[in-house]
């Protein structure tokens, strides 16, 4: 029978997490937009996905369902996702090459490692009493919460499976290299992509060698 019982404390850290996790995926989110607005397309804009404000990212099952279901099954770990940004990918490298396919692919994981090493610094640069504020405590773990999620979405997204930005990266890369044999093996497991990622989940020996990376970088941002 799950537990439902919450104090205070844990409603504030339940509402960090959310908050979190919404700042993580949607900023990821916003970056592909705004490089293939540089670019010059305008289709994150026109459509408005350019905003800050969650309700035009916030998708219903990753950004609300699925992390509802974890929280309330008090699982490890929060994790989820943002409506993807329009993007005319095509437009884009019509114009300036497979170059700016690849800055845009890797945008969003971009963010997602600076806000890590950002929050990092701000955690540890000693500028936030944990010790004799309530304020402190709850903002201390707020950057955690930002750490862990955006390292977790920085390595999850660079797995090479489509439909995930590694596979974009580097289907870009080799086409731009000539190697067209990887794009189009891209191509051809695209339509399993979410299968073989579901199977890589779900199987611990798999995950943890594929997380490692993650696990690596957790230990130099967060040493303690």
């Amino acid at each position: 029978m799950l537990d439902f019982s919450f104090d205070i404390n844990d409603v504030i850290m339940i509402a960090l997490m959310v908050c979190a996790l919404l700042i993580s995926i949607i900023g990821h989110e916003i970056m592909h937009g705004l490089v293939a607005f540089y670019y010059g397309d305008t289709s994150a804009k026109d459509a408005g996905r350019l905003s800050i404000n969650p309700i035009k990212h916030i998708d219903l099952v990753g950004s609300i369902i699925l992390p509802g279901i974890l929280l309330a099954t008090q699982a490890p770990f929060l994790f989820g996702w943002a409506k993807p940004v329009p993007v005319n990918i095509t437009q884009i490298i019509s114009r300036h090459g497979y170059g700016a396919g690849v800055g845009v692919a890797i945008a969003g994981v971009s963010y997602n490692i600076a806000l890590a090493l950002f929050s990092s610094l701000l955690l540890f640069s000693g500028l936030i009493d944990i010790k004799n504020s309530i304020f402190g405590l709850f903002f201390a773990s707020f950057l955690v919460f930002l750490i862990k999620y955006n390292v977790i979405l920085f390595v999850f997204n660079l797995f090479p499976i489509p439909p995930l930005d590694g596979s974009r990266v580097l289907a870009f890369a080799s086409l731009k290299l000539g190697a067209v044999g990887v794009a189009k093996a891209l191509g051809k497991i695209e339509p399993y992509g979410l299968i073989i990622l579901m199977f890589i989940l779900f199987v611990p020996y798999l995950s943890n060698i594929l997380f490692f990376p993650a696990k690596i970088l957790l230990e130099f941002l967060l040493p303690y």
